[in-house]
């Protein structure tokens, strides 16, 4: 028993050193831009607003949300710097809470961040054409570093 406790505060130790570092504002940044690159094409009546591909609705709650007024469709479609500064907000947010969901790991939090931008569904990040999705979304990610 005395061996023990020594060998647990070594594993704690070791696992201290080996942990990953937190997600920097500069991961979030490109992640958004991982979605952005790889946003399938939308036909101009799909009902979907800029580069990123996103429904109406998210746009107004995710704008009030993130920048204290309703921001219409039209405008966050116009306005790229407005748009990736809301996405910035609600990603940063799922990306470091899939981060602590994956124990740390940042390609199944990528992965997972990418699950939920599809589905809403971050555990689906494996599963059929949403697996394929989230392996696009962390290549594009990962040429930022």
């Amino acid at each position: 028993m005395r061996h023990l406790l020594p060998a647990a505060l070594l594993l704690l130790w070791a696992g201290g050193l080996f942990a990953q570092t937190p997600i920097s504002d500069a991961k979030v940044e490109a992640l958004v831009e991982a979605l952005r690159l790889s946003a399938p094409p939308a036909s101009p009546d799909s009902g979907l607003y800029s580069d990123w591909r996103i429904k109406p609705d998210n746009i107004s709650r995710w704008s009030k949300r993130c920048v204290n007024q309703e921001v219409t469709p039209e405008q966050f479609a116009a306005d790229q710097a407005l748009a990736r500064q809301v996405l910035v907000c609600v990603m940063g947010k799922v990306l470091r809470e899939e981060f602590a969901a994956a124990g740390n790991n940042e390609i199944v939090a990528v992965q997972r961040a990418a699950a939920w931008w599809m589905t809403g569904d971050p555990a689906q990040y494996r599963d059929g054409s949403t697996g394929a999705y989230t392996l696009r979304v962390l290549e594009a990610y990962l040429r930022f570093f």
